[in-house]
Parts: structure tokens; C-alpha cells; sequence
């Protein structure tokens, strides 16, 4: 999963709505986006709504459905804003307050990272 405030979008990897074999609905406003991957321009026409968890937290997220091979999650500005998210830049956190508790999101070590790509490769390889 990614967090970027650049994002204008939620965005899930169709391999991942694949694979949990999610329900997708059709986008109710389609557009065009030209920088996402390296194929040029994508047609976005589909949307996902899903429930995730991270460790304490989870919450329920309406996405925009691409071909995505950085992450299979990317929460963007409406995330951030729906949920009132507050960015610690510095520290490179992520606080959310979710029934009156909040919950702080941390990413991942580079060693983290690392595995997690290696466990990736492998699983692409079977």
C-alpha cells in the first residue's frame, strides 16, 4: 500500500480485484490518465469498494480499478481527506483518529520492503 497526497485518486491494481475476485461497478465519471504506468494512456471505467486492515485500523475505500505494478493499494488525496489524515512529513507518519482513538500509521523498513519484494518475485515465478 502506498499513501501519497499527490494522488488525486484511490487507485487498486487490477490484479488485486483479480485476485480477491472482487466486484467491481462501473466508474460513474470515466476519464483518461497518462502518467500512471509505463503502457501511456489508461481508460479508467471501473471501481472497487473494499474493506482493509492495518494492524488496529481498517476501514472501508472506494477505488479507482488500473493496471498498477508499484502497489496494489494507493490511498490518495480523498482518503486523506474523508478521513482526516494527518501527515507528521517529518516523521513520515500517518495519523487517523477512528472511534475516538487514534491510530498511527508507520511505513515499512527498507529491510521490510526488501522481503516483501523477494516474496513477490518468488510468488511471480511459481
Amino acid at each position: 500500500m502506498i499513501i501519497d497526497g499527490g494522488s488525486c485518486a484511490n487507485v487498486s491494481s487490477d490484479t488485486f480485484v483479480k485476485k480477491l475476485k472482487l466486484n467491481c461497478i462501473k466508474h460513474p465519471m470515466p476519464y483518461k490518465l497518462q502518467w500512471f504506468n509505463e503502457c501511456g494512456e489508461v481508460k479508467v471505467t471501473k471501481q472497487v469498494a473494499f474493506v482493509f486492515t492495518i494492524g488496529k485500523y481498517s476501514d472501508e475505500v472506494m477505488c479507482d480499478v488500473l493496471p498498477m505494478h508499484a502497489s496494489h493499494l494507493l490511498l490518495g488525496r480523498p482518503w486523506k481527506f474523508d478521513q482526516k489524515v494527518i501527515h507528521d512529513e517529518f516523521r513520515n507518519r500517518f495519523a487517523i483518529v477512528k472511534d475516538g482513538k487514534t491510530i498511527t500509521l508507520v511505513p515499512l523498513s527498507p529491510k521490510q520492503v526488501y522481503d516483501d519484494q523477494i516474496k513477490l518475485k518468488r510468488e511471480c515465478e511459481d
